[in-house]
């Protein structure tokens, strides 16, 4: 997998500890929290530069310490991206299919390019250009989204099954690249499978837990998205995604409550 970006892993630290402390952090606290996952302050200011600009974070003094909140629009992204990050549900057959259908004109290439960039980043395959399709189960979701970026008079969403003709699985297949998917998956199994050991050899078990479950969490984030969770059925056999699925479950329970306490003990000191 890539070096996770210290914005990527301050995005975490925010969706994790931030909404439970009034929503806010102060610039040290989340300096020192990152270096202990080796991120140079610099690195840390410079990326919450970039996340106040785009406007994901949103400067907020607490008497006179400097700090961030996260902006209402973050907030909202986060409360969605915790269902399908901690549950990812997965679809039925019986589910069907949402099938977004769009057409956008040329003078605004831009929308249009923007409306292919989210349906990507929310596991959307592409059936044809301008059909998008994913699992009936993003149906809310889609809704949701498409309204934010106000692109209702350019879109029509449908819910559908496939009836017919040629075999779904194949389908699924041509409109989902599976085995890039499931190489992403192989590598989060590959790099975390061997946490439980190193959390139970640890000295400061709380310290360590953190330590690899901001990143485990960070990585974990957008394999959801990548994978929309299709019906299993559909998926190659031994889809390498269930254990991936089932290691992250077990990393949750087991480090979520330690590594929890090292944050927060970093943050009140």
């Amino acid at each position: 997998m890539p070096e996770i970006a210290p914005r990527q892993l301050i995005l975490t630290l925010y969706g994790l500890y931030a909404r439970d402390e009034h929503n806010w952090l102060s610039v040290a606290s989340v300096v020192k929290l990152l270096s202990d996952l080796d991120v140079d302050p610099a690195g840390v200011r410079s990326s919450i530069s970039r996340l106040k600009r785009r406007g994901v974070l949103e400067s907020l003094k607490v008497g006179r310490t400097a700090g961030y909140c996260l902006s209402p629009g973050a907030l909202e992204l986060l409360r969605e991206g915790d269902v399908r990050i901690f549950s990812h549900p997965r679809a039925r057959l019986a589910d069907g299919f949402v099938l977004v259908v769009f057409s956008i004109p040329e003078s605004e290439r831009d929308r249009r390019h923007a409306l292919r960039s989210t349906l990507a980043e929310m596991g959307f395959g592409t059936a044809s250009p301008g059909v998008w399709v994913a699992p009936g189960t993003l149906h809310e979701h889609t809704v949701r989204t498409i309204e934010r970026m106000g692109l209702t008079d350019y879109v029509d969403l449908f819910v559908a099954q496939h009836r017919a003709f040629g075999d779904l699985r194949e389908r699924v297949a041509e409109w989902w690249d599976l085995d890039a998917i499931e190489s992403e998956y192989n590598e989060f199994v590959c790099r975390f499978q061997d946490a439980p050991k190193r959390f139970a050899a640890a000295a400061d078990g709380p310290k360590t837990a953190f330590e690899i479950y901001v990143p485990m969490l960070t990585e974990w984030r957008r394999l959801p998205y990548r994978d929309p969770g299709l019906p299993l059925e559909l998926l190659p056999d031994g889809w390498i995604g269930s254990r991936a699925e089932d290691l992250f479950a077990d990393l949750d329970a087991l480090l979520r409550r330690p590594a929890r306490e090292h944050a927060l003990r970093t943050i009140h000191s």
